[in-house]
């Protein structure tokens, strides 16, 4: 006997992604599906680009959406600019700079470390004592850290790498379109993200950009880039004039993320990163007059993901389940040193909103009454 036609439940993806989809950018996913070389879709993969240049306020020609999510971005970006035996200095201060390194090594690359304790950021001079005039091919850390709810500040960075004669790479996953990101400002050789956080597309692309820089480090290769499905050089003939056939493109995610950028850049760039900046204020001084603490400091904070401490005695899985049978909103937990410490709470994209910000907090009154 076949299973019944699926009918997922209506949430509210409050948690670190993914996160609410707008109506219409799952109304065009259902629209008739075009050939990946057919007149009318390649004229939305130019609009895509033009698009996510907009986004990551550059110019760089080598910008367009890899398939897959924001680990084939960072996949990608490493796979591409690494050659075996390049030196890669790399930022941890959460999961995802952890992850770094472990797809770095996988690279063949020698890679160094910097790291400060979970819930804080960099400086400039963190990279540099750390390298002690050292020589690298690759820089690279997370400008939004997810595990971890901080924002690192990038001022800076770009005279680091240039001192260490290195590229500069940044995970952009969470940030990209709920905080400012100027690639060509500050001096990004090379940056990814993923269409499910404050885009507000489903997972399953995942933006990158690359700057002169490094598409001539991509061009004077002299080893095959180790993934032939993540190959820019070859990639990038398919979304270039070329339009040389590579893989057969997703097409309808390909018409969420037009239809999800073009809701991004019709809000408006400021005015949409002040949106997430204000909803994350209003949940933030709700949360502190429910007497949770905020365990990240306020001049470091992530405004699409706050991330909150469980006091002591009250049990983590409990009130998540609370919060999503009764309430119907879906949190997270902590991850690596995080794990059943804190909550990490998405306001990201189309769920950034006031009504969403008051229902998390109404449900997280409900859900820790409930344990005393």
């Amino acid at each position: 006997m076949l299973p019944a036609r699926i009918n997922p439940p209506q949430r509210r993806l409050m948690g670190p992604g993914p996160s609410d989809v707008e109506p219409s950018v799952l109304e065009v996913m259902a629209l008739p599906t075009l050939g990946h070389l057919d007149p009318q879709f390649l004229k939305i993969m130019d609009e895509i680009r033009y698009m996510l240049r907009a986004l990551f306020s550059t110019e760089n020609a080598l910008t367009f959406p890899m398939s897959g999510t924001g680990s084939a971005g960072m996949e990608t970006c490493f796979a591409n600019l690494i050659e075996p035996g390049d030196r890669v200095l790399i930022g941890i201060n959460g999961v995802f700079g952890g992850r770094m390194v472990d797809v770095a090594q996988r690279c063949g690359a020698e890679v160094v470390t910097v790291e400060v304790p979970w819930g804080e950021t960099f400086t400039p001079d963190d990279f540099l004592q750390k390298a002690r005039g050292q020589r690298f091919d690759l820089m690279a850390l997370v400008h939004a850290e997810t595990s971890t709810g901080t924002l690192q500040d990038l001022s800076g960075m770009r005279a680091v790498a240039d001192h260490l004669g290195a590229l500069l790479l940044v995970d952009a996953v969470t940030s990209l379109g709920g905080h400012t990101v100027r690639v060509d400002d500050w001096g990004i050789d090379a940056i990814y993200s993923g269409t499910q956080k404050c885009l507000s597309c489903p997972p399953g692309l995942a933006p990158i950009s690359f700057s002169s820089r490094a598409s001539e480090k991509l061009e004077q290769r002299s080893t095959p880039v180790q993934s032939w499905y993540l190959d820019l050089s070859m990639i990038g003939k398919y979304w270039g004039a070329e339009r040389a056939y590579h893989h057969t493109a997703p097409i309808n995610m390909l018409y969420g993320l037009h239809e999800a950028s073009r809701l991004a850049l019709e809000e408006g760039l400021e005015a949409r990163i002040a949106r997430h900046a204000q909803n994350a204020a209003r949940f933030r001084e709700g949360l502190q007059a429910l007497g949770l603490n905020l365990p990240v400091a306020e001049n470091i904070r992530l405004n699409p993901l706050t991330v909150i401490e469980i006091p002591s005695g009250i049990d983590d899985v409990s009130v998540r389940k609370h919060l999503l049978e009764q309430a119907g909103i879906e949190i997270g937990g902590g991850l690596g040193a995080f794990k059943g410490k804190v909550w990490r709470v998405g306001l990201m994209g189309a769920a950034s909103t006031k009504s969403n910000v008051d229902a998390c907090l109404s449900g997280l009154k409900n859900a820790l009454n409930a344990q005393q």
